[in-house]
């Protein structure tokens, strides 16, 4: 028999750690290859992990509830004898390849990562700037707030082995808010917390919701956000889907919505104006080659969760329609893993389904753009013909485009939600799927 370590598995772009929610297995249990035998909760999603080899799980190495880094060994897992050469071999390219990416993705040296200053010890709590590790989302908080190495490390850290949370963040920065206005003599003006009566409920907000308000509340501290609104005439597309839906029904099995259709309209827009495909790091603007655009899908529990077409610009209808429907019905059933989640690089939110006519979506970051559209209605509206003006009934949507004002103008930002508007309005109403 042979023991092997199993490793924190890669879950991800960007994601370096996960919190270990439940072990499915228990120690001396059997385990097959492919089985799943613990769940994992990372900043994206939560993630149930296989085994890559059949044997017993001989002893959990991270307890439920701790947080181990990519590449850490979890548990031990007991196997029949294989040959060493063969093993080794394994072992030897798998941590080789974890290695690499490690190397590519983790900085050596947190203040290199910052900015500014040489590698320095701090009494404060005897904590080594060099040694703590600071997640992704720790260092975009800092740039944002302009908080240099030497006043991170002083940041007092309530996570595993002293690290700082998004929390000691989000609290520090208050506190120290709340110091300077003192010290600046402005009245410190607090809102006032919630008046809790005998009938209210109280309800603690689960896991999900809130990383969806710490994103939030990211993206509104980064971005300089406005929005541009366009309303389109979609009245060839609705009567195209009205003609084709029932048939598309029984060939594919599925339902075909209009979300699709927007979402090879963007991806055909962002063609147009590549400098919407991009994201910000820092004082670099990085273009996208890659076009994966993310679809907001609302869930029972009433939460959010974003999966990612990617390269949505080269699939068919069909083939969108299938990709939207896939993510969209394992979203809601907690069935995305981490890819599922990753590399978007522009995002759709219809909140037409709710009968909203518009709204102003919140940018997910690193991405700099949103567009939300809204419900279909029937509007009269003037249409020009060969004999003059007419009224007529049409089929018209708002589209709200949100964007970071920091690196898309108005124009660019007008511009690109005008050109998807006109995509849209071009649909040929005898386009054919098959």
């Amino acid at each position: 028999m042979a023991l092997l370590e199993m490793i924190m598995p890669k879950m991800g772009e960007s994601i370096f750690e996960g919190t270990i929610l439940a072990w499915l297995k228990k120690e001396g249990e059997a385990i097959e290859e492919d089985e799943s035998i613990l769940e994992v909760a990372t900043d994206k999603v939560d993630t149930e992990v296989p085994s890559l080899k059949s044997g017993v799980l001989k002893k959990i190495l991270v307890k439920e509830g701790e947080v181990a880094k990519v590449g850490q060994p979890i548990a031990l897992i007991e196997v029949a004898n294989e040959s060493e050469s063969d093993q080794s071999l394994a072992d030897s390219e798998e941590k080789s390849d974890l290695a690499n990416d490690l190397l590519a993705v983790t900085p050596t040296h947190t203040n290199t990562i910052l900015g500014g200053g040489s590698s320095l010890q701090t009494t404060d709590n005897q904590i080594n700037i060099d040694e703590r590790f600071y997640s992704p989302l720790v260092r975009a908080i800092a740039k944002a707030e302009n908080i240099d190495t030497h006043e991170l490390a002083r940041i007092p850290g309530t996570g595993k082995d002293g690290r700082v949370t998004k929390a000691d963040m989000f609290h520090y920065i208050k506190s120290r808010d709340e110091v300077s206005q003192k010290t600046t003599h402005f009245e410190n003006f607090q809102t006032p917390g919630a008046l809790i009566t005998g009938g209210d409920e109280i309800i603690e907000m689960d896991r999900m919701r809130k990383m969806i308000s710490e994103r939030m509340l990211e993206s509104q501290r980064i971005s300089a956000t406005v929005t541009s609104f366009v309303e389109a005439d979609l009245t060839n597309l609705v009567i195209w889907r009205n003609k084709i839906k029932d048939e598309y029904q029984q060939r594919e099995g599925e339902k075909i919505t209009f979300t699709p259709i927007f979402v090879q309209a963007i991806a055909r827009a962002l063609r147009d104006f590549p400098m919407i495909n991009i994201s910000v790091d820092g004082e670099r603007i990085i273009k996208k080659k890659d076009i994966n655009v993310g679809v907001a899908v609302a869930l029972p529990s009433g939460n959010l969760i974003v999966p990612v077409i990617k390269n949505a610009d080269q699939l068919s209808l069909i083939g969108l329609s299938k990709k939207v429907n896939e993510l969209a019905n394992r979203g809601r059933k907690n069935q995305l893993n981490p890819e599922d989640l990753t590399g978007g690089t522009y995002t759709l939110s219809n909140i037409g389904p709710f009968g909203n006519i518009m709204g102003t979506p919140i940018i997910m970051q690193p991405q700099v753009a949103i567009l939300a559209v809204g419900t279909i209605v029937k509007k009269p509206a003037v249409l020009e013909t060969p004999t003059g003006d007419v009224i007529a009934i049409r089929h018209k949507m708002y589209m709200s485009h949100s964007y970071d004002h920091r690196v898309v103008d108005g124009a660019l930002g007008g511009m690109f939600v005008r050109r998807v508007a006109d995509y849209l309005e071009a649909f040929d109403i005898g386009t054919s799927l098959w």
